[in-house]
């Protein structure tokens, strides 16, 4: 049985690959950017290899939202993934589906005891951390406005792309799921100058990989 680990890019994976070499209880996955395309990507995998999976680390990059908490490059843990612009759009909102009229999902609680398994490793790796909601959207936000909107909306910590994709999939091969995430920009008008993506890659796969063999502890 592994561990799957679980992210959008190469250049996400490509520092948890050196720290990890040699282990044979540690799967990766490139899942691609998005939802359509982790979605697809990862139920595929998950249909041919789930048996062999004994839990599903997602990891990678957010951005943060301003005034949420965290900043760059804090590691941030996901109590919850909420699909952030899946409803009604309208001009300065965005309204969720009525229930009743058609079945919907659009949040998903991760996995409570690796959530407290995972808290309790990083504590101990001295590893400082924020937990909270993410937002998973389409279009990553390229404003404040949009981003205070999405933060206010969900009472969120920080958005990226995959997310509640990654947990619909394992939600339905009933797979556990911890996702953790560094921030590696602050949702504000786009200036990718204030960006550290490498710093946060770094950080987010050493982090992800203080969990490998632990979780069942």
């Amino acid at each position: 049985m592994k561990y799957l680990f679980a992210c959008a890019t190469e250049f996400e994976m490509e520092p948890a690959r050196d720290l990890l070499a040699g282990r044979n209880d540690v799967e990766f996955f490139i899942s691609g950017v998005g939802l359509l395309e982790s979605a697809c990507s990862l139920s595929c995998f998950l249909a041919a290899h789930s048996r062999e999976i004994k839990a599903v680390i997602n990891f990678g990059v957010a951005g943060a939202y301003v005034g949420c908490g965290a900043e760059i490059p804090d590691i941030c843990l996901a109590e919850k993934e909420v699909l952030g612009d899946f409803g009604l759009c309208f001009n300065e909102r965005i309204e969720p589906f009525n229930p009743t009229d058609m079945t919907v999902r659009n949040s998903f609680i991760l996995d409570e005891p690796l959530l407290r398994k995972s808290e309790k490793i990083l504590l101990e790796q001295q590893i400082p951390y924020k937990i909270g909601t993410f937002v998973t959207v389409n279009c990553a936000s390229a404003t404040i406005e949009r981003g205070n909107f999405l933060s206010r909306s969900h009472q969120a910590l920080a958005e990226n792309m995959e997310g509640a994709a990654i947990a619909r999939a394992c939600q339905e091969f009933a797979l556990p799921l911890v996702e953790l995430r560094c921030i590696s920009n602050m949702v504000e008008d786009r200036n990718i100058k204030g960006w550290r993506l490498s710093e946060a890659c770094d950080k987010s796969a050493l982090a992800a990989s203080s969990l490998a063999g632990r979780l069942f502890e």
